[in-house]
């Protein structure tokens, strides 16, 4: 059974084997009985390992301490998301006034009572009177779109389905919206579905069925439209991506109902633009790989006639906003963070100095308001989180990659560490899509509090250090972040922070790509690997799911050229028989909209044919649960409880 269904193929002249090619179609009986077969055993292994019950109970404590989201402000009204305590999902709570009490105005927690609906996006309109929301099931993420009345808490008779990763703008009298939706099922083919995402104005109270459709029509299937309405609603803006380092901006008057104005497009660089009433702000790495802002009068929206009012610095411009007649630019370097507040004309105006905690990105635990005149701040919510970090220690130190470059890298670890290559050492990644690593994850306490070491560098392919680092781990470039998160781990052991046989690597989506990378090019470093939600077969990613839209950022299978990179490192196919592989946990979920599980469970069975080393190599696979967004915290917690209890298992860390 092990290799019915494998083929070898010529792909660009070269034999590519996949052998377990019949393991894609999740659906077929014999997969699914290998499914359950891996599961069994899955279980039968992690539910014996002792001190289990020791570490959900210490997760489940974890859990509870509090997120809170930041607030979006609409006419004197405030909305933000928070879970506390024992919740499943985030409710949205809504504060009427300062002075008002915050109530509940959504809490999917209601509506489901395994936690499995979620609330994905929301938007409130321009008077605060309505907020647009977006519910999906078991973490598939496809949205079908509400509008739910903010006084009376009922939701109006609109909805609309097919409404994933949803772009909302409401029109200033709260009556119509402009909205992004996905073709009807049957409307295209099956393996387009999910893309062709188009622009559509929908009028509260009409039937969506006949909702025009406004922007999108002929243009690229992956293209990736964003739509914002001014705040006096005459100007309608498109922001529509490609990929992960180009966008391009059109502008249209709805004043005169003229046509879309291209402000920038056919240039490979990122804008990110704020239209107010009178001008166009612009957030762009164009020819300012560090990011700069640009201002443009949307009546003449020539690349000509762009001003310059910031200029690129040393630092990350991360985001920036315009709030009344200020601009606002939040600027990351290394472990601090920073707000810089600007008059229109770009003049430097103020300074906020951020405490360390709120410059890791992801946690979100407080939010302030801010007067811009007199530049106080006031605490307006807080998590309570429960913990001392005063016993622990954060370093951000540096070290060299393969080919010289210098990488940054965050150490957690409790004070008073002693360094004699023995302690047990998680290192984590991502490297890929902008995306800057400031992570925090409150369980990484169970580990922590017993002598854990946190690792995780900012590897190449993110955007820690502006468009060039992301760049240089892109494309034909993606092999640099594999060599520095192979870097990182030969530094950790090189500096005694712990051995191979202390430590393991952990990564999610392109971070569980680079786990697969990892230990099929350097499997004597780990003694155990965490493999999340990954993408491992690199030449079919483009085949399934939204894999199409990762091309910018990876490359075409399709395209000779970019087959070679490819082929080079895909870890499904680095596998070599007769290798001794660290103990490996994958892990998928059924409901997966963005990778497929075809991934994981095509690796694992080449693993486990190929490995001669100890450890298992195991797979779990998650039911009523997508790629991560929207996974209800009883399911968090029990796989918390498996990822721990395999890491404590195989790093020799005592649970009492």
């Amino acid at each position: 059974m092990a290799n019915a269904g494998g083929v070898i193929e010529k792909l660009h002249g070269v034999d590519v084997a996949d052998p377990y090619r019949w393991l894609e179609d999740g659906d077929a009986p014999a997969a699914q009985a290998w499914v359950d077969e891996q599961n069994a055993r899955t279980r039968a292994v992690l539910d014996a390992l002792p001190g289990r019950a020791a570490i959900m109970r210490r997760l489940g404590e974890l859990l509870e301490i509090g997120r809170v989201g930041t607030a979006k402000p609409s006419k004197g009204r405030s909305f933000y998301t928070s879970r506390e305590g024992m919740q499943n999902q985030s409710v949205l709570y809504v504060r009427d006034g300062a002075a008002d009490a915050d109530r509940v105005l959504i809490d999917p927690n209601d509506l489901a009572a395994d936690g499995t609906v979620s609330l994905d996006w929301w938007f409130p309109s321009r008077d605060g009177a309505r907020v647009a929301y977006g519910l999906s099931k078991d973490g598939t993420e496809e949205s079908t779109l509400y509008v739910r009345d903010v006084m009376t808490g009922v939701d109006l008779p609109d909805r609309i389905e097919r409404t994933r990763y949803a772009a909302v703008s409401w029109m200033p009298d709260g009556t119509a919206f402009y909205y992004t939706r996905y073709p009807a099922v049957g409307s295209v083919p099956k393996e387009d579905e999910n893309y062709f995402r188009h622009v559509f104005l929908h009028v509260l109270g009409t039937d969506s069925a006949s909702d025009p459709r406004v922007f999108g029509e002929g243009r690229d299937k992956e293209d990736w439209p964003e739509v914002t309405v001014s705040p006096d609603g005459r100007w309608l803006m498109m922001v529509v991506k490609q990929g992960w380092s180009r966008s391009d901006v059109y502008l249209k008057d709805l004043a005169t109902d003229g046509p879309f104005v291209p402000v920038v497009e056919h240039i490979d660089a990122m804008h990110d633009p704020i239209i107010r009433a009178d001008a166009l702000y612009i957030r762009t790495n164009q020819q300012a790989p560090r990011y700069r802002v640009l201002k443009v009068d949307p009546r003449a929206p020539s690349i000509t006639n762009w001003t310059e009012i910031v200029p690129e610095g040393e630092e990350v411009l991360r985001k920036f906003s315009v709030a009344g007649d200020k601009v606002v630019g939040l600027y990351a370097h290394n472990a601090l963070s920073w707000i810089r507040i600007f008059d229109p004309d770009g003049r430097p105006l103020h300074q906020v100095d951020l405490p360390a905690v709120d410059s890791v990105d992801g946690l979100a635990t407080r939010w302030y308001e801010m007067d811009l005149d007199t530049y106080k701040r006031e605490l307006s919510q807080q998590a309570k989180a429960g913990l001392d970090p005063a016993t622990y220690d954060v370093e951000h130190v540096q070290y060299v990659s393969k080919d010289g470059t210098s990488i940054g890298m965050f150490l957690v670890h409790a004070k008073g560490l002693v360094r004699d290559g023995d302690n047990p050492l998680l290192l984590l990644g991502y490297g890929g899509f902008n995306v800057a690593m400031r992570l925090f994850g409150a369980s990484w306490f169970v580990f922590l509090e017993r002598g854990g070491v946190i690792a995780l560098p900012n590897l190449r392919g993110g955007g820690e250090h502006g468009e060039a680092w992301h760049k240089a781990g892109m494309l034909e470039n993606k092999q640099n972040v594999f060599d520095d998160v192979i870097a990182a781990a030969e530094w950790l052991i090189a500096e005694r922070y712990t051995s191979a046989g202390r430590m393991a690597i952990q990564g999610w989506s392109n971070g569980g790509l680079l786990v697969g990378a990892a230990l099929t090019q350097r499997p004597d470093l780990f003694r155990a690997a965490i493999c999340q939600v990954p993408l491992l077969d690199m030449l079919r990613y483009h085949r399934f799911r939204i894999g199409k839209l990762w091309i910018p950022e990876y490359g075409d299978p399709d395209d000779p050229e970019a087959f070679g990179w490819l082929h080079a490192y895909s870890p499904y196919h680095k596998v070599e028989d007769g290798t001794p592989y660290p103990a490996t946990l994958i892990t998928a979920a059924a409901s997966d909209s963005r990778v497929d599980p075809m991934h994981a469970r095509k690796m694992t069975a080449r693993l486990q044919a190929a490995t001669t080393g100890e450890g298992p190599i195991l797979m779990r696979l998650e039911t009523q649960a997508g790629h991560g967004p929207g996974k209800p915290r009883v399911k968090m917690l029990d796989e918390m409880t498996d990822i721990w209890s395999f890491l404590f298992w195989q790093l020799g860390v005592s649970v009492n």
